[in-house]
């Protein structure tokens, strides 16, 4: 019967267990697979949007999923305790193996075994009694060409013979220790990053500029250990956004070839230039990575009351919605001027049609500007704006309101084309579409640690391809004194692990040996 073990016998077995190869390798495929439903469902920090749809979209499935945090993956308990347990095998795991093979190097190389010919790739070769007045001493010869060949040597004596041991390729468990110091790394950096990181949205209308400050965000994700001092001041105006659609492919008609923001920038000191933002072609300007997402249109409305007076006048970003051919949703909110709050819900069809499966309804039938139509459901009543608790651009309560135009009510939804100007209902006044602009959703994103992550990838690489590519041998020259005056040579190695090269790296030293020797190839 095996005695117990008591609390610090447990503790032992644990921390034995948990700091194995196997248990890191298990927790690093476990990190992976803990990471898929980050890609699965979206995700607070990266698109806030996204969620909120998917409360509205699955009203039963979300709440559940946002009790098992599915929603916050890389915050969430069940992924960080994933993470500092892999944290703490990979510490487990190095800080022994690299002590022992500090000493391993420090070492000599083993004793030559006695019976050589059990060691793969042995060869025997024999230095006649009359070569030996003029050949150098054999096992001096021997130390010097395997040194040559980068093997560490130690020479070993016995009753009847003398030989030297070599080892090389220390190398290999070099870059198995680098490998995993580097992803020890990654994880630190990405914490790091994560911890001290923000990413941020904005959407910019062309002709509109943004300013790197928190006021500025329509949404905003900073890190655990963010501050206000660490947004770097610059400014980003968008002059013009370029869009290409294909239009020569029949089976491929609005589809999106290329995006291009034109932007000037101001950044730290003051300094201006005018560049471009690509999809794939980030900005870098302040310590932070500006990134092109997505672009939509932002129709130029002016609303004027009974008297004439402009009470409102600007460009609205109409959010595209789930349709290739840009039909896009938009709010309009006018507290003050009129005789009664108004808000409006709107409809954004870039290029117009009559839609298939609504009889009536109106679609789009091309994501660019050739037919627009800006279609609109009138309310009234109050709007909650007075109520100091603020209120997002991309909603609209209609609890408190009263629908003056759109279905289902008898009067038609407001229709307008650029430059057309109609009647708001109950006599309030009129609305004017001005034209049409294009706006970018740009995505900031600050990670203090990214250079560092990248340095800790190269390693892992170069660690990997060293560990892999890098041979673990020993070789042994074994020199014994036959009865005829004749020195027998014996020639053997041994890999730690797969060789296939070891018989001829065995030879080669033997043939260059002999050459040594005697100044002919082979003996």
């Amino acid at each position: 019967m095996q005695p117990r073990l008591g609390p610090v016998g447990w503790l032992r077995w644990f921390w034995r267990q948990l700091t194995s190869m196997r248990t890191a390798l298990f927790l690093l495929l476990l990190l992976a697979i803990a990471a898929v439903p980050g890609s699965l469902v979206p995700q607070r920090s990266s698109d806030p949007n996204g969620v909120t749809k998917y409360f509205t979209d699955n009203p039963q499935l979300a709440p559940v999923l946002d009790k098992l945090q599915a929603f916050d993956v890389y915050t969430s308990v069940w992924f960080s305790a994933i993470y500092l347990l892999l944290f703490a095998s990979l510490i487990g795991c190095i800080i022994p193996r690299t002590k022992h093979h500090f000493d391993a190097m420090r070492a000599k190389p083993p004793k030559t075994p006695v019976r050589l010919t059990r060691m793969a790739g042995y060869q025997a070769r024999t230095l006649p009694a009359a070569l030996r007045a003029d050949a150098p001493d054999p096992i001096l010869s021997a130390r010097e060409v395997l040194k040559a060949n980068h093997y560490r040597v130690a020479l070993y004596q016995d009753a009847r013979s003398t030989s030297v041991s070599a080892e090389r390729g220390y190398l290999r468990e070099t870059g198995n220790l680098v490998f995993h110091i580097a992803l020890l790394g990654v994880l630190l950096a990405i914490g790091v990053g994560g911890g001290f990181g923000y990413t941020g949205q904005k959407i910019v209308v062309e002709g509109q500029s943004f300013v790197n400050s928190l006021p500025s965000y329509n949404s905003f994700n900073p890190g655990r250990f963010f501050s206000d001092a660490s947004l770097a001041p610059f400014s980003i105006a968008v002059d013009k956004l370029d869009v290409r659609y294909e239009t020569k492919n029949r089976d491929a008609i609005g589809t999106p070839l290329d995006y291009t923001a034109h932007v000037k920038t101001t950044g730290p000191g003051d300094t201006t230039s005018d560049t471009t933002i690509k999809v794939n072609d980030p900005l870098a300007i302040g310590g932070t990575n500006v990134y092109l997402l997505g672009n939509g249109y932002a129709p130029t409305i002016t609303v004027k009351n009974t008297a004439g007076k402009v009470v409102f006048n600007d460009s609205v970003p109409f959010i595209p919605q789930a349709d290739p051919n840009l039909t896009s949703l938009g709010f309009v909110k006018i507290p003050d001027g009129l005789k009664e709050q108004v808000g409006m819900i709107g409809f954004f069809y870039p290029t117009v049609t009559e839609s298939e499966t609504a009889k009536g309804a109106l679609a789009s039938k091309f994501p660019g500007l050739e037919d627009p139509v800006l279609s609109l459901n009138v309310y009234a009543g109050d709007l909650g704006v007075d109520d100091g608790v603020p209120q997002s651009v991309y909603s609209l309560n209609t609890d408190t309101l009263e629908q003056l135009a759109g279905p289902p009510t008898k009067t038609k939804a407001l229709e307008l084309k650029p430059g057309q100007t109609v009647e708001l209902p109950n006599k309030l006044g009129t609305i004017t579409l001005d034209g049409v602009k294009r706006f970018a959703t740009l995505e900031v994103h600050h990670d203090p640690a990214q250079v560092w992550v990248l340095v800790f990838a190269v390693l892992i690489l170069a660690g990997l391809l060293t560990s892999l590519f890098v041979p673990r041998r020993r070789l042994w020259i074994k020199a014994i004194e036959n009865e005829d005056g004749s020195l027998a040579l014996e020639y053997a190695g041994l890999a730690r692990g797969d060789d296939p090269n070891l018989l001829a790296a065995v030879t080669a030293v033997a043939d260059q040996h002999s050459h040594a020797l005697t100044g002919r190839p082979t003996i």
